[in-house]
C-alpha cells in the first residue's frame, strides 16, 4: 500500500531516525526532533523501493523498485555520503541471481534476503559472503538482526510454517559449524517480527493477526502472549523499546497498541478471566495503551524518548504520543514529515 509516492518506510537500530523510500528517490529524517537529514532525488537514485540505514553514519543501503527504478531489482547497493565526488558515493555493489526482497545491515554484517535465501556478508571493508541460508517462500523478506555486541542474532522464517529461524552471527565465520534454532511461533504463516537491542527477545505475529508472541532466544521458549484484537489484522510493524520494557504494533486497523513486555501486571487482562467456559480467549493479555492513526493506512512504529510512541504512515503523517505505565495515551505531536524541510546538522 502506498500513498503520497512512499514505498518503503524503516527505522534505524536505535529507532532515533527513519528512511522513506519514494518514488522520486529516498528521504533521511531524525525523529526526534523531526527533521530531514538526507534527501536523493530520482536523477541520482530512481524509485526506491527500500533504503536501510546503518545506525546513525554515512552509510545506506539501498533497493530499486517502484515505477521507474534505475537500478536492477536483485541488485544492493550501498550509499556513502562521506563521499566527497557524487559520482562515487555507491561504494559497493551486491548482485543475486532472484530480486532481493530486503537487506539489513549492522556494524559488521550485511544481510541479504531473497525469497528462499539469505546470504549472509562480512561488511563494510572487503565484504566477503560467509553463508547462504535457506528458507521457505519469503515474499515479505522478514528478517531482523540486533545491533548488540555481545549477542548476534539474526531471526528469520524457517522450513515450516509459522516457524522462525535464529542463527547466531558468531557462528557463521568461514568453517564454523553451525547448528539452527527453531522456534515453532505460530500455526500460521509469519506476518511481522522483531529482535530486541540485545538479542534476547523476539517478537512474532502470524497473517491472522490476532495475536503477538514473544520468545527468549536463549531459552528458546514463549515468555509472554498479547492479544491485539479479536478479529483479524494485516500487521505492518512490530517494534521493542531499546529497554525491551515495552513492545509496540501497528496494523490496517488504524491503531497502534503498546504492551508491557518486563512487567506484564501492567497489560489489561479480560474482566472475565473466572469464567473458564470462555476457554484460552480470556486468558490472552490486552494493550497496555493504545492510540489510533488513519485506518488502514500502513504506518511503522517505535519508541521514542521519556516513554513516547512515534507512529510514520505512509500517507506522510508523523504521530507521536506518551504513554504511562497507568494506561494513559496522550498525543504529543503530529507533523506531515513529506513536508519538512531540509536540516543537514547531523
Amino acid at each position: 500500500m502506498t500513498s503520497r509516492g512512499v514505498l518503503g518506510l524503516r527505522f534505524n537500530q536505535d529507532q532515533g531516525c527513519f528512511t522513506c523510500a519514494m518514488e522520486t528517490g529516498f528521504r533521511i529524517f531524525n525523529v526526534d526532533p523531526l527533521a530531514q537529514k538526507l534527501h536523493l532525488g530520482f536523477e541520482t537514485v530512481g524509485s526506491v523501493a527500500q533504503a536501510e540505514m546503518l545506525h546513525r553514519t554515512n552509510m545506506v543501503a539501498v533497493l530499486g523498485g517502484g515505477s521507474m527504478p534505475k537500478f536492477a531489482e536483485n541488485t544492493v547497493l550501498i550509499w556513502d555520503d562521506a563521499q566527497k565526488d557524487p559520482a562515487k558515493k555507491f561504494v559497493l555493489e551486491f548482485t543475486f541471481l532472484q530480486p532481493v526482497m530486503s537487506v539489513r545491515v549492522r556494524r559488521d554484517r550485511l544481510v541479504v534476503v531473497l525469497r528462499n535465501q539469505v546470504h549472509i556478508f562480512s561488511f563494510p571493508n572487503n565484504p566477503q559472503r560467509l553463508s547462504t541460508l535457506d528458507t521457505r517462500d519469503n515474499p515479505k523478506g522478514l528478517c531482523e538482526i540486533s545491533p548488540s555486541i555481545e549477542r548476534q542474532m539474526l531471526a528469520f522464517p524457517g522450513h515450516k510454517c509459522g516457524s522462525i529461524q535464529l542463527v547466531d552471527l558468531n557462528d557463521t565465520e568461514e568453517g564454523a559449524s553451525t547448528c539452527p534454532v527453531i522456534i515453532n511461533a505460530h500455526q500460521g504463516e509469519l506476518a511481522c517480527i522483531a529482535m530486541n537491542q540485545q538479542g534476547t527477545r523476539i517478537a512474532t505475529a502470524s497473517a491472522k493477526g490476532t495475536l503477538i508472541r514473544v520468545f527468549d532466544t536463549l531459552e528458546k521458549k514463549q515468555i509472554a502472549e498479547f492479544r491485539r484484537g479479536a478479529d483479524p489484522a494485516t500487521l505492518y510493524c512490530l517494534n521493542f523499546s531499546l529497554d525491551s520494557a515495552y513492545l509496540c504494533s501497528s496494523s490496517d486497523k488504524g491503531t497502534v497498541h503498546i504492551f508491557a513486555v518486563k512487567d506484564t501486571k501492567l497489560n489489561k487482562r479480560s474482566t472475565f478471566k473466572t469464567m473458564g467456559f470462555l476457554g484460552q480467549y480470556v486468558e490472552s493479555q490486552w494493550g497496555l495503551a493504545q492510540f489510533t492513526v488513519p485506518a488502514e493506512c500502513a504506518c511503522i512504529c517505535a519508541f521514542g524518548p521519556n516513554q513516547s510512541v512515534v507512529a510514520i504512515c505512509v500517507d506522510g503523517t508523523f504521530h507521536k504520543y506518551k504513554f504511562t505505565p497507568e494506561g494513559n495515551c496522550n498525543r504529543e505531536a503530529y507533523d506531515v514529515y513529506l513536508d519538512v524541510d531540509d536540516d543537514m546538522e547531523f
